[in-house]
């Protein structure tokens, strides 16, 4: 398993990202993705770029309370099924199942959400994971 990032939530792009310089991190690579109408900018200290921050930042206003702002933690795991099937059979809830192979969320006992992205190119689809829905909030 391997950290990869955090995810916050902002409002005000540029003026979050003019904070983390000022903090003495530099932008390492950018998404916009139109379609789903957001940007994800990845910050990292210079040098360290195996442990990032990123910026999530919703085209649309939204209001974040209850911690929303706050996303998630990232791993990268090995194989994301054998993951999940590990942490169900602990008890553990599958909020979003990786039906893609590829990606799937789990929330700690305090509600923090963790990403659980496949490394490498993303699983084939497979049962149960194909066809499980999704369970509560990540």
């Amino acid at each position: 398993m391997k950290y990869l990032h955090t995810m916050i939530r902002v409002t005000d792009p540029v003026a979050t990202i003019d904070f983390f310089k000022v903090l003495g991190l530099e932008e390492v690579r950018r998404i916009d993705n139109e379609k789903g109408r957001f940007s994800l900018i990845f910050l990292a200290a210079p040098g360290d770029h195996d442990a990032q921050v990123e910026l999530t930042h919703n085209w649309d206003p939204e209001a974040y309370d209850g911690g929303r702002n706050f996303g998630h933690l990232a791993y990268r795991v090995e194989n994301v099924y054998e993951t999940c099937q590990r942490l169900m059979d602990s008890g553990v809830t599958i909020n979003r199942a990786p039906r893609d192979g590829n990606m799937a969320f789990v929330r700690t006992p305090d509600n923090i959400s963790i990403e659980l992205l496949q490394e490498g190119d993303p699983l084939p689809p497979a049962e149960p994971w194909s066809s499980m829905p999704n369970t509560g909030v990540w």
